[in-house]
């Protein structure tokens, strides 16, 4: 039998193949193990909390505050453990105004360092914009315990101890520990923004409002981004009659804080003491639009149509103000009970505007409520005696007055009371 002659073996093929092999253990021992598995998701970098940290500072040094306060947040969920990022996002809470959550991350930097004086410092000012005052001052001392020479302590401290004196639960030397306080700030750390803000608060409280306004300028030159140290320029701008000047700074703080009411309602009152009754009405509109459920806005704005003669206007207004009612959202406003101050304003402010509507039934009970309610309020004793006035002259000769309060404006004290020069309570 013949025999099969074998081929010859090709060597290119048997390198081939060895370079087959070679790859298959290639791929199998390095690429796909580096290779993520299908269809999962691929796990994103983690970023530094420092990052976020200098981010925040810099949108703080541009005043963009809520930016700022999420890069914070994202600082604190990356780690949660680092107690200054509580207190920084706290200061920041507060110059927004949001008080209860400035207060509760200033609480978890002090779950994190119990002795961080800072952190009890933030703590008490946010305390004291939720008017627990007691709470407030008792957390600031203790800060100050901590570390004698806090002097943003010292000026959050003379800021609580005029809130204190505004709110009427001071005693007689707690407007002295304020300045002392205050001074001590100053002296501690002259170049801060928050020991010239406390010394222009105290100043203003003390009714020295020409020192004010330069405490609040110094503060405002080292941080021109807070709304409420403007809206205090504006407050002492008025009070020295520097109308144009107190209607710009009002402006500047609607502009950092648009939701506010307050800038809208201090312009409509500036413009209302210099006789500009339409603007002034204008603007005490829109403070409503900004709150609709507040009754101290509705009486302001009841205030400003009867100083303009629009008794109609007023009365509707004025009535949503002390008697409650209904907002246009159809949010339930509730009214004021009758107390001193710019509340005595607003009822016999009503009273007087009922009266010469000839709507005397109502005036005369408004004007006895008056006179038995707020009877050491001399203004508002003249105003419910002048209510009475009104009426007796309607009951004899209601046509002549009716005109005559419909046509020319009348001197009386409603429209004569000076503005209060401290921050207004509402």
């Amino acid at each position: 039998m013949q025999k099969r002659r074998r081929k010859r073996s090709n060597p290119w093929r048997i390198i081939a193949l060895f370079l087959l092999v070679g790859a298959a253990l290639y791929v199998n021992q390095v690429i796909v193990p580096a290779t993520p598995p299908l269809f999962i998701p691929t796990p994103t970098a983690t970023r530094a909390p420092e990052s976020f940290v200098n981010e925040a500072e810099l949108l703080m040094e541009e005043g963009k505050f809520s930016q700022a306060i999420t890069a914070y947040r994202e600082a604190i969920k990356v780690d949660p453990n680092n107690p200054s990022n509580y207190v920084t996002l706290s200061k920041l809470l507060v110059y927004t105004a949001n008080y209860e959550e400035a207060e509760t991350n200033a609480a978890n930097a002090l779950l994190l360092n119990p002795n961080n004086s800072m952190a009890y410092a933030v703590r008490g000012w946010a305390l004291a914009f939720l008017e627990d005052y007691l709470g407030a001052e008792a957390a600031i001392r203790h800060a100050i315990e901590l570390d004698p020479n806090n002097a943003i302590a010292y000026a959050y401290l003379a800021e609580v101890l005029v809130y204190q004196s505004q709110a009427g639960i001071g005693t007689i030397g707690t407007l002295d520990k304020a300045v002392e306080a205050s001074r001590i700030a100053v002296n501690l750390a002259p170049s801060y923004y928050e020991t010239h803000r406390a010394r222009g608060f105290v100043l203003e409280q003390t009714g020295n409002y020409e020192e004010a306004v330069e405490a609040f300028e110094a503060a405002n030159a080292i941080n021109s981004d807070i709304a409420d140290i403007h809206l205090a320029l504006g407050r002492n701008y008025r009070i020295l009659q520097q109308y144009d000047i107190a209607v710009e700074e009002f402006n500047r703080a609607n502009a950092l804080n648009p939701t506010d009411p307050l800038p809208d309602t201090y312009i409509s009152r500036t413009y209302a003491t210099i006789g500009e009754f339409a603007k002034a009405i204008q603007f005490a509109e829109q403070a409503i639009k900004d709150t609709p459920t507040d009754p101290f806005l509705y009486g302001n704005l009841g205030v400003m149509n009867y100083r303009n003669r629009e008794y109609n206007n007023a009365i509707d207004a004025l009535r949503i103000s002390v008697q409650g009612g209904v907002s246009e959202e159809g949010e339930t406003i509730e009214g004021l009970s009758l107390d001193y101050g710019r509340v005595a304003e607003y009822y016999y402010t009503f009273g007087l505007a009922l009266a010469k509507m000839g709507q005397c039934g109502e005036a005369l009970q408004i004007s006895q409520m008056l006179m038995q309610g707020v009877q050491n309020d001399d203004i508002a004793v003249f105003n419910a005696e002048e209510i009475v006035a009104i009426c007796l002259e309607f009951s004899q000769d209601p046509d002549k007055l009716k005109s005559l309060y419909t046509s020319t404006p009348t001197p009386d004290a409603a429209s004569e009371t000076e503005e209060t020069p401290t921050p207004e309570p509402e």
